[in-house]
């Protein structure tokens, strides 16, 4: 056999579903075998590959132990003279591993090798080509002086900067993207060490294979699509932790016990460093709005105080001084927080939240100023005046935030100019996906997949696509991938990188449209999206009607006793609810109801259905009714199924 492909998935059942499609067709006239090893995903990935792929060893495992571990568990049954670590967030050209193949042949001393790998709008990925991360490589790295210097042979070593991305060059470390190795080498050198969870890997066995006499390769005769980052958020101190433990791991098994102290002690400064970075950029991009909003009303308070001290009392303010201030921070929380409860600090924000948060933030005040003593009120007046200036003033202020920040709001967002390639039947389908998937685009035209036209609709050939893009000012290509290559896509993509424009695919027979705008953020998708339970403010309202129930059947069970039914099983669980170990509706669950691909959901004490026991239920009448709850939720349908429950 000549090849064995080794994919580790873990919960990107759509990216994984594409690249499978791209390997498949690379391995054509290759006597291969896939591996998928699945890392306990939770999305139906197994599913998906059951399914679609057949042909796929499939090694399902119950417990994730981490990229090395998985790996191992396939090249060990691997028979392939190559063995190719792919991940699942790629896309591969028809003839990369044609060339990979020859390429390994040609160069008998190669133990590995890697090829040019773009991101998702066409850039190349400087990771495609690396050295070995000694203290003052990694230290120019994590310092930020190799993008300072990104073409410096000294400062940008960590990822050959000097060396040009087009030639082939002996290089060091591979990517774990995208792992060509000679399966001699692997028997010689030993597998991944699995002491390396995830990250860190990659290093390790690229340096031992040329400790064991083998040369690392760089090859861009082929290229690929890496949509970076679709297990693990970059920016995230999980990430930091994860990343910099597998160095050190690395520094422990292969520096001189000097060099990995010195190793380490720059790691643990990278760790604060990032963290720290990390904190700082959260904590401004949650706070910096609730800030301005609390300072607007500060401001309110500070205007509107002496002008109603000179008009009612001319002067002479005849309530305490400590009073007022304590209880205009009062007043200022209470309407932060309804602010917050109606959703004026998501992302995307509805037009009026903040101004429908600060009037009911203002009935709550007013319903507690009726039942505070004379002591502790000041003045309705100048409450009710900073009430007003807040409601104007912060609702403008969020609405230029909004022109400034096109994500901010919905109805500011640019609509995005897209143009879709391939045949009609492809189109109409991949159309149907944003129509299920409420994606609202402006679909300036067709685009025929060939030289030629082959139906009225479309406007433009392929090789007229460049000019159809730059005339029609467009911001988005969708390619239907069972109408055009993945080379025809990828040189496509490399050729309107100027352009700046962004890209996804819709696989043959898929529910998805995948795509990725940036290294740094999760590829985006277009499919049939259970928006209603995802949304923030839904989580956040499911939530806080489950404590008020919950707290409602504790303080009135003893008149709820008399009228609800199974009142002792309510009341038990109203603690748990409470403590959020439970939620008053969740899925049903039955033998044979598949809840992968859903939302999560805290286990539910009653299912989205008329009676409690569901066992009775044909379990495809159930999973529809999941989706359907899943789908359409909202406060009132958790309410019907409650109050059905209940009485």
């Amino acid at each position: 056999m000549t090849l064995s492909v080794v994919i580790v998935n873990y919960n990107v059942k759509h990216f994984l579903e594409q690249c499978l499609i791209s390997v498949y067709k690379a391995l054509n006239n290759i006597d291969s075998e896939v591996f998928v090893v699945d890392n306990a995903s939770a999305d139906g990935s197994c599913q998906m590959v059951r399914q679609r792929f057949p042909q796929v060893k499939l090694i399902e495992n119950t417990v994730n132990y981490g990229f090395s571990y998985a790996n191992n568990q396939a090249i060990r049954m691997a028979k392939g003279e190559f063995v190719l670590l792919l991940n699942p967030d790629t896309v591969v050209e028809e003839d990369t591993f044609t060339k990979c193949i020859a390429f390994m042949r040609k160069h008998n001393d190669a133990g590995s090798m890697s090829v040019k790998m773009i991101d998702g709008k066409g850039k190349f990925l400087p990771e495609s080509k690396r050295a070995m991360p000694s203290p003052i490589v990694s230290f120019y790295k994590i310092f930020g002086l190799s993008r300072l210097f990104p073409k410096s042979k000294t400062f940008a070593r960590y990822h050959l900067g000097h060396l040009s991305p087009n030639s082939t060059h002996e290089i060091e470390i591979l990517p774990g993207a995208f792992m060509f190795i000679r399966k001699e080498a692997l028997d010689r050198v030993g597998l991944l060490d699995e002491a390396f969870f995830m990250y860190g890997e990659d290093i390790d066995l690229s340096y031992r294979i040329l400790m064991g006499g083998y040369k690392n390769y760089y090859y861009p005769g082929t290229t690929i699509i890496h949509y970076k980052g679709e297990s693990t958020k970059k920016g995230s101190i999980n990430y930091v932790l994860v990343f910099y433990k597998a160095m050190m791991i690395f520094a422990r098994k292969h520096f001189t016990s000097k060099n990995a102290s010195l190793y380490i002690m720059l790691i643990y400064l990278a760790i604060y460093f990032r963290a720290g970075l990390s904190l700082v950029k959260r904590f401004v991009q949650h706070a910096i709005q609730p800030f301005l909003d609390a300072l607007i009303m500060i401001v309110g308070f500070a205007v509107m105080l002496p002008i109603w001290d000179r008009i009612h009392f001319d002067g002479n303010w005849g309530y305490n001084q400590e009073l007022v201030y304590t209880m205009s921070l009062f007043y200022i929380v209470v309407w932060i927080v309804s602010s917050w409860l109606s959703g004026a600090y998501d992302k995307p924000q509805k037009l009026f939240a903040s101004a429908r948060g600060i009037g009911i933030g203002t009935l709550a005040i007013l319903a507690i100023y009726a039942l505070l003593p004379n002591s502790l009120r000041y003045s309705r007046a100048v409450f009710l005046f900073v009430a007003l200036w807040s409601v104007v003033l912060v609702q403008l202020a969020h609405w230029s935030v909004g022109f400034y920040k096109k994500d901010v709001f919905n109805a500011f967002r640019k609509l995005k100019r897209v143009a879709i390639v391939g045949e009609m039947d492809e189109i109409q389908r991949v159309r149907q996906i944003l129509s299920n998937a409420k994606v609202n685009f402006n679909i300036v035209g067709y685009v025929s997949p060939l030289s030629t036209l082959t139906n009225e609709l479309q406007i433009a050939t392929f090789n007229q696509l460049d000019e159809f893009v730059r005339i029609n000012s467009i911001d988005e290509v969708i390619f239907c991938s069972g109408n055009i290559s993945s080379q025809d896509i990828i040189k496509t993509m490399l050729t309107l990188v100027p352009l700046g424009i962004d890209y996804k695919i819709a696989p043959p027979d898929s529910s998805s449209v995948i795509g990725s705008n940036s290294i740094d953020t999760a590829g985006d998708m277009y499919t049939v999206d259970f928006s209603a339970i995802s949304k923030p403010d839904n989580r956040r309202n499911k939530r806080l009607f489950d404590a008020l129930v919950a707290i409602f059947i504790i303080l009135f069970s003893p008149l709820l006793v008399l009228f609800a039914k199974q009142f002792g099983f309510v009341f038990s669980k109203a603690f748990g609810v409470l403590c959020g170990k439970y939620t008053w509706v969740g899925y049903a669950k039955a033998e044979g109801v598949d809840l992968s691909g859903l939302p999560k959901l805290r286990q539910g004490v009653f299912p989205p259905l008329k009676k409690r026991d569901s066992k009775d239920i044909n379990p495809d009448t159930i999973e529809r009714l999941n989706i359907l709850y899943a789908k359409n939720y909202s406060i009132s349908a958790d309410m019907v199924v409650l109050y059905s429950h209940l009485f």
